[in-house]
């Protein structure tokens, strides 16, 4: 077939790039949207002919390919890709056969699509290894480089949420952006008397959010973000109080009203969550008490706020964990210990240090900056692959039903809603859920949908104790006839 280059993922951790094409139903005319896999060698052989980037957004393409349905879930309760594809308005996802052919090449324009990959390559070429890699997501939000195995232990270590780019990333540019503007005016005499500088400090914080956001590709996650800092400065330039759940409620209605598919989506409910826990905790007044400004040495307040720290990414842990649970089936442990190392070393070390030594690059001065990105990467992948690998790191758990998270939401909702110690009796559903959670039974057969393959949950070999379903591939048996 031939098609028309709507988007173009690269991958090389897999070796492949992801082209998502526009093409045309020869029986009806009608245009549909499919998403196939190129390896990098048949694209790599194509753009030897039309040129580096011609098969990038807006070019189009012929080859032979094997599509099929996106797939459904493989287990009960597992992610369903034909729902997302739906949404997206995919009709089918394969990958080529033979060669690709590209008929006509992408135009050379400065679109934000090959920005980012150019960005992306800059960065690896700057910062060798697994850091690079992941230099390359804070930078431009892609994480197509990234290995199997950094991608695992930064998700079994709770890290997964610093790879994508989202509150933590976006909230960190618009901050040093907001602090910079507001300490090189108030430099300026002429400006500082006659301007209100927090409001122009929160316009410089904003175009500075809004380009990041857009420069690392404008997903949803991003985009929420970006319109929740976008809340928070205005209300700094109005001078109220920013840390609001008000502020969370109208992120949460533009997100329905854009995109009202992703409020059924664990990426959606996991920032909400953590947003919400976050809102709730620091606005309750045994945390403003402990946090209350008062004299006492710097080391004290140093101590505090480590503390407090460790608190939130434990309360997010906690908050966070149903839902893990109920998509992923897995949840790992120790990310609140893991955080109070990774946030820091994210948001004051590594981010800083890649947009100074962008800025160095431009007059070639860049390299020692990019010397202390590396360091800093290759100690948070250090954490994450320690954290990831002590014993209990990982908690497995089966199915959990529609009553299960729907007690847990609630309790959380009321937690976090309620204040005084009415806010405690959500603490009564929670603890209901997680006793019906430990009490979910692990399934001892999987027959598939057409009775064509079974799978049978193995017995742990000596103990005579079954392995807690969904921890590895079951056994998959199939008949030559149909049971």
């Amino acid at each position: 077939m031939q098609g028309y280059v709507l988007d173009r993922e690269d991958q090389p951790s897999d070796e492949r790039v992801r082209l998502t094409l526009a093409v045309r139903d020869a029986a009806t005319g009608e245009s549909r949207k499919i998403r196939v896999n190129v390896p990098l060698d048949a694209l790599a052989e194509a753009e030897a002919e039309a040129g580096e980037g011609a098969a990038a957004e807006g070019a189009v393409v012929r080859m032979r390919v094997r599509l099929m349905p996106p797939a459904s879930p493989k287990l009960p309760g597992a992610y369903d890709f034909a729902r997302t594809a739906w949404f997206r308005g995919l009709a089918a996802t394969g990958s080529l056969i033979g060669d690709l052919e590209i008929v006509e090449p992408a135009a050379r324009d400065l679109g934000i699509a090959p920005v980012q990959r150019g960005l992306s390559r800059h960065v690896r070429a700057r910062v060798d290894g697994s850091a690079g890699t992941i230099a390359a997501a804070f930078a431009s939000g892609d994480r197509g480089a990234i290995a199997k195995t950094d991608d695992e232990a930064m998700r079994d270590a709770g890290l997964t949420h610093l790879l994508s780019i989202s509150g933590l990333h976006v909230s960190a540019v618009i901050a040093a952006a907001y602090l910079a503007a507001l300490k090189l005016l108030a430099l300026f005499p002429a400006i500082a008397l006659r301007a209100r500088l927090p409001v122009l400090a929160a316009g410089a914080g904003a175009l500075a959010g809004v380009a990041y956001t857009l420069l690392t590709g404008a997903q949803v996650p991003t985009v929420r973000s970006c319109v929740a800092a976008l809340l928070v400065l205005i209300a700094l330039a109005m001078g109220r109080d920013a840390l609001s759940l008000r502020m969370v409620a109208a992120a949460a209605l533009v997100v329905m009203l854009l995109w009202p598919e992703s409020v059924i989506g664990p990426s959606s409910q996991m920032s909400f969550c953590a947003v919400l826990a976050i809102v709730a905790l620091h606005t309750s007044q045994p945390i403003r008490a402990f946090l209350a400004p008062r004299e006492e040495p710097w080391w004290q307040q140093t101590g505090r706020r480590v503390a407090m720290l460790f608190i939130t990414g434990l309360v997010i842990e906690i908050a966070l964990m149903p839902i893990v649970l109920y998509h992923f089936h897995r949840a790992g442990l120790y990310g609140a210990i893991a955080n109070v190392i990774a946030i820091p070393l994210v948001t004051f070390v590594s981010m800083p240090l890649i947009a100074l030594a962008l800025l160095l690059d431009l007059a070639g001065l860049g390299a020692p900056v990019w010397y202390l990105v590396e360091a800093s990467l290759d100690l948070l992948l250090a954490i994450a692959h320690f954290t990831a690998s002590q014993p209990g790191a990982v908690k497995l758990m089966p199915q959990m039903d529609g009553l299960t998270i729907a007690l847990f939401t609630a309790g959380g909702l009321w937690l976090a809603l309620w204040t005084g110690r009415a806010r405690l009796l959500g603490l009564a559903p929670a603890a209901l859920a997680t006793v019906m959670l430990i009490a979910t039974p692990i399934p001892d057969v999987l027959i598939g949908r057409e009775g064509r393959h079974v799978g049978i949950t193995m017995v742990t070999a000596g103990r005579g104790t079954p392995t807690a379903f969904p921890t590895g591939y079951p056994l998959v048996l199939q008949p030559r006839q149909p049971a």
